[in-house]
């Protein structure tokens, strides 16, 4: 009868050990996924660089023209071909079309909807009846370096093409996992020695971030 007794206690024991054990286990791998999703919901993306490459003085109207080099990337963080844009000032703005998806695809890393999308629009300096701007993309068509592989997708193509229909129809937006879609123009005062870098939030907007150039570099022109 002991023997009995001790056996099914040590079943009962073992039975505990592997039931405490897969708790833990459990446990451990959802916290592992929850920290990940957190991280994704959290995550961004390097989408620009600019730098003010030239300032000098209009010698029509004594302003100063302000030069920057406007360096885009595509969803693989390679460089795409720079563009210059010259301004009688340095309040700079970049208007931008961006969609955020539903929070749902960011935690799963979906393929297509696992961040906020963006197009860059127009880079523009407001000065009333002078204010002057430059086309960077077109509306209905997907962004430079944003097509997938550089092959043509029928979601991405729909999802550009019908922009404006999910921006002014939250209804149609919703079928397609779209949280929202608008316009949004972050601008700052560009000047020389200072890198600016422009971020989308996976599940947010785009940024502008800066930090100073080191000074080995500062002044120099670097030969391509």
């Amino acid at each position: 009868m002991r023997k009995i007794i001790n056996l099914f206690i040590a079943v009962l024991i073992i039975w505990v050990v592997i039931f405490i054990y897969q708790h833990i286990i459990r446990y451990v791998n959802e916290n592992r996924v929850l920290k990940e999703i957190i991280l994704r919901l959290e995550a961004d993306s390097r989408i620009a660089e600019v730098l003010v490459t030239n300032v000098s003085p209009d010698a029509k109207t004594g302003r100063e023209l302000t030069t920057i080099k406007f360096l885009e990337y595509d969803t693989k963080g390679n460089s795409l071909h720079p563009r210059y844009f010259t301004f009688p000032g340095n309040i700079i703005q970049f208007q931008s079309l961006v969609i955020r998806f539903d929070d749902r695809f960011i935690a799963k890393n979906d393929y297509l909807r696992g961040k906020s999308v963006y197009l860059f629009w127009k880079v523009f300096l407001l000065d009333g009846a002078n204010t002057q701007e430059f086309d960077i993309s077109r509306v209905n068509q997907v962004p430079q370096g944003y097509r997938i592989d550089q092959a043509d997708h029928p979601f991405e193509e729909k999802l550009w093409r019908s922009f404006w229909k999910y921006a002014l129809d939250p209804k149609e937006a919703k079928q397609m996992g779209i949280k929202n879609a608008q316009i949004e123009a972050p601008g700052t005062m560009f000047v020389p020695g200072t890198l600016y870098t422009l971020k989308i939030e996976h599940d947010g907007g785009i940024r502008i971030d800066n930090q100073l150039l080191p000074n080995i570099i500062r002044g120099e022109r670097i030969p391509e």
